[in-house]
């Protein structure tokens, strides 16, 4: 079958790629057994990816980055989900949360902060998910109080990606609770600097057990001013800016597993005979083709972004579609491949299912962005 040609992988980003398949293949998957039981990535995995690129790839190299795009990011993120590893944070970690410094932070926040994070000497982590606020951000109660010392940070963060082990961790706060969104700012907890920061235990969930997920929790926790992002009551605009882009790594990570799902149930087929009967060749015939339907809306979307145009309303409609064809797609190949599979905990297909569910929940459900959708139709 002819390939897909996709305008945005040039030559460079390919070789991140390869790259990016070899490290995960030879140093992740052996070690997932590991993370499962530890709940969580080591730290000398985070500074091996960081010693060949793989962390920070689209931060400016004045601040120990790798220089490129959104494009070399979204290749290291793909090729981690398509040897199954669902659980390493360095999609909030590059994508999103270096992100949120190098385009809001002062230049000495980004000599202080980026660096380390390219290197995998720092982990990052967003903070915003509160017991009462998930999707909804209008409704974070999470209060920052400055005084002559700074700030004082109380409140609660629940299933933050990195909590556990993240040293810097950017938080959403109220420094106005008057204001309303316009009294939202985001402070950057360093948190081996912060007492009165409390991390719970790392969570057990239903997949990405790999995943190191937290609540945090903030006690009369003091954050210096100068740890300050952007302007103070600018946090909830920075949030709205920022999302499209977390949202898109969310739909290209599903687009990959949707492929995979597709290669891996093709596989299957063919190795027990399954691909002689017709309706399992149709149904994989009909999964492969929603894959290449999402990853040519993908790639529009991608295109859009590299040129600084894609919208809140189009990226919501890539969540939507790439997270919930991914969904369909694994059902369908389970229902295709039979209970030989469907109740073996190991095979791909299983932990992908349960792994991905969780795709059309954070990044805002998708309900929300199907609001988002029609509010701008």
């Amino acid at each position: 079958m002819a390939q897909n040609v996709r305008r945005w992988m040039t030559d460079d980003v390919l070789a991140v790629q390869e790259l990016a398949r070899s490290f995960f293949t030879d140093e992740a998957v052996p070690r997932r057994a590991e993370w499962e039981r530890l709940g969580g990535v080591e730290k000398d995995f985070w500074r091996k990816a960081g010693s060949l690129g793989l962390l920070g790839a689209s931060v400016p190299e004045r601040y120990g980055g790798g220089g490129g795009t959104l494009a070399h990011d979204l290749v290291i993120f793909q090729e981690q989900v398509r040897v199954g590893e669902h659980g390493f944070g360095n999609s909030m970690h590059s994508g999103v949360v270096a992100q949120y410094i190098e385009q809001y932070g002062t230049p000495e926040q980004k000599l202080r902060w980026l660096p380390g994070m390219c290197s995998g000497d720092l982990v990052g982590a967003l903070a915003l998910t509160e017991p009462d606020a998930g999707s909804d951000l209008r409704s974070i109660r999470t209060t920052a109080v400055r005084g002559d010392d700074g700030y004082r940070v109380d409140g609660s963060k629940m299933f933050i990606t990195n909590g556990s082990s993240a040293d810097l961790i950017v938080t959403a706060v109220r420094t106005d609770p008057a204001a309303g969104t316009r009294g939202m700012s985001l402070l950057v907890v360093e948190a081996d600097r912060t007492p009165g920061l409390r991390r719970g235990r790392r969570l057990a969930k239903l997949g990405q057990h790999t995943s190191d997920t937290a609540p945090l929790y903030f006690q009369d926790a003091p954050v210096p001013v100068e740890n300050l992002l952007g302007r103070e009551g600018a946090g909830f605009l920075m949030l709205m800016r920022q999302l499209p882009r977390e949202r898109l790594i969310i739909a290209a990570e599903a687009v990959a597993a949707a492929r995979r799902a597709v290669d891996v149930t093709l596989d299957r087929a063919r190795e027990s005979g399954l691909f002689a009967q017709q309706h399992v060749r149709f149904e994989i015939a009909r999964c492969a083709t929603q894959a290449r339907v999402a990853e040519s809306f993908l790639d529009d979307c991608v295109e859009l972004a590299l040129d600084g145009e894609l919208d809140t309303a189009t990226a919501s409609m890539a969540k939507i579609w790439c997270t919930e064809t991914t969904g369909h797609i694994i059902d369908r190949c389970l229902d295709a491949l039979g209970e030989t599979v469907a109740h073996d905990p190991e095979f791909p297909l299983v932990r992908m299912r349960d792994d991905l569910r969780v795709q059309r929940i954070y990044g805002g459900t998708n309900e929300v962005m199907l609001e988002v959708v029609a509010s701008s139709l």
